[in-house]
């Protein structure tokens, strides 16, 4: 169609005879937000390189401007006003951010000479187009993630884009960094600039999108008006697979027996005030907060990672003073961080090096050596405890879906046995089915005894899988909600972000 910005036309990709995308066609439209969306392996990643002009597809064609390419090379697709916005940004994280701004655009246009004050000029008119304000001698590595996405957004625009594609943008802020690039999205589609979206979480899909196409197992199940859509429907076009959940119910009488975990008047200044809360076995407890409000920052305290000023930790009615995670464990504290790469995993070693890491000392023979098949037995078990997908232990983490990845944190931590376990986002960019297998881990964990504390940004997450849901503002916890399953997620929502001003019990 003439006012389509983009036809990609029957494209075929094999990687090593495996079939990445098999005759996978999309249009995009000018000025439309059009979301592509697929579980982990669907093709997302692949079609967006060969439209980047990364790869080259084995068959089909590309059209822009009415122009066919059998391929990109990427500084075509550069110059067809195509520009990607990956997970990692791609920015340079030592320069400034007039810098990260200009510098791209002077490349491809073959500047061999420039000045401070034209690359602050330029990239002050990239921000003023999209009403955004960032100081551009700042260097790019002390932004936020929401910030570094505006600069990004503005490179991109610098260099003429037509069309931008963003692969799973909301990963890593929180909502109303989310609503916020949402704001910068409209207005992009108000100056006719196209827009694909690649998200792992279905509400911000029916919030932003016009149109969906669905990929699954390298094929295109098809493109619909987001209008036509809902939760489950999508769900089931994704994964092929229907997936009911019920919300979370606690064993109500536990309450009379003594709490396991007590939290009495925890504070540390600057992060969290008065932080008061019990916790029995068998729970899960949902802690939900804007940034800033604390909850990490009481998580990490939990697990002896940060200092308190005040107050007391209680386990089985004791007072505790865990002052490391060495302690924590020892206590039965275990914490699966929101940041699985950097702070759960080493992804270069083996998946059996990653479970077993925690419980080393356990494993050491009379001769203090590691006994070798006691670490098989356990490295074992919880592959196929979990489900993790590998054909070996041996196998690096790095070679593994977010899904599978997340699973090796948790055998890491599940080896310990614990008794309390903090979970920090634990579904944070994984796909729908992986999300579901981990919810049920963590149903299953909480039904055999183990008390749960679940932080998470994602509503619906906290709404099916707690029983219990403290909201933090501020460094101080405003509500207590005991009704989870008379709570919707619209008015969770409006409870924390403050638009919803009335006491919820």
């Amino acid at each position: 169609m003439a006012d389509n910005v983009l036809e990609v036309k029957h494209i075929f990709k094999a990687y090593q005879g495996v079939q990445a995308l098999r005759d996978v066609s999309l249009s995009v439209g000018r000025g439309e937000v059009h979301c592509l969306v697929g579980e982990n392996g669907s093709g997302k990643s692949t079609l967006i390189k060969v439209i980047g002009g990364v790869v080259a597809p084995d068959r089909g064609e590309i059209v822009i401007g009415g122009r066919a390419h059998a391929r990109l090379q990427a500084i075509e697709a550069i110059r067809e006003g195509i520009q990607i916005i990956y997970q990692d940004l791609s920015l340079y994280p030592n320069l400034s951010v007039s810098e990260n701004i200009s510098l791209n655009q002077m490349i491809e246009k073959g500047v061999r000479l420039t000045t401070r004050k034209k690359m602050q000029a330029l990239a002050a008119k990239g921000l003023e187009e999209i009403g955004e304000t960032i100081d551009l001698d700042e260097r790019v590595e002390n932004l936020s993630i929401a910030r570094k996405q505006i600069v990004a957004i503005t490179r991109a625009l610098t260099q003429g884009a037509k069309l931008i594609i963003m692969d799973e943008p909301t990963t890593a802020i929180t909502r109303g960094e989310v609503e916020h690039l949402f704001s910068v999205i409209s207005g992009l589609k108000a100056r006719g600039i196209s827009i694909v979206f690649v998200s792992h979480k279905l509400s911000e899909v029916f919030e932003i999108a016009e149109s969906v196409t669905v990929l699954r197992d390298g094929n295109k199940v098809g493109d619909y008006p987001a209008a036509e859509l809902d939760d489950a429907k999508l769900t089931f076009l994704m994964t092929g697979q229907s997936f009911t959940s019920s919300p979370y119910r606690f064993d109500e009488t536990r309450r009379g027996e003594p709490p396991l975990l007590e939290v009495r008047g925890l504070t540390k200044t600057g992060q969290f005030t008065d932080i008061s809360f019990s916790l029995w076995p068998g729970e899960i407890l949902g802690i939900v907060g804007l940034v800033g409000s604390g909850r990490t920052e009481v998580a990490l305290t939990l697990f002896g990672l940060n200092s308190r000023d005040a107050g007391t930790i209680l386990m089985d009615g004791k007072p505790v003073d865990v002052k490391s995670p060495e302690e924590a464990a020892k206590l039965g504290i275990a914490y699966l961080p929101e940041d699985r790469l950097n702070q759960g995993l080493f992804v270069a070693r083996a998946i059996g090096d990653n479970i077993v890491v925690t419980i080393l000392k356990s494993l050491l023979s009379r001769l203090r050596l590691i006994d070798r098949p006691k670490r098989r037995e356990v490295e074992n078990r919880w592959i196929e405890r979990l489900k993790i997908k590998t054909p070996t232990a041996a196998a690096a983490a790095f070679g593994l879906s977010g899904g599978n990845q997340q699973r090796v944190v948790l055998a890491k931590w599940l080896a310990t046995e614990p008794r309390v376990f903090i979970l920090d986002g634990p579904t944070v960019g994984i796909d729908i089915s992986s999300k579901s297998n981990i919810h049920e881990i963590i149903r299953n964990l909480a039904e055999h005894g183990m008390a749960i504390v679940m932080i998470s940004d994602e509503i619906p997450e906290v709404l099916r899988n707690c029983n219990r849901i403290l909201v933090m503002r501020k460094g101080r916890i405003e509500r207590e909600i005991r009704n989870v399953h008379e709570m919707t997620e619209e008015r969770l929502f409006d409870v924390v972000t403050a638009r919803r001003p009335e006491e919820v019990q």
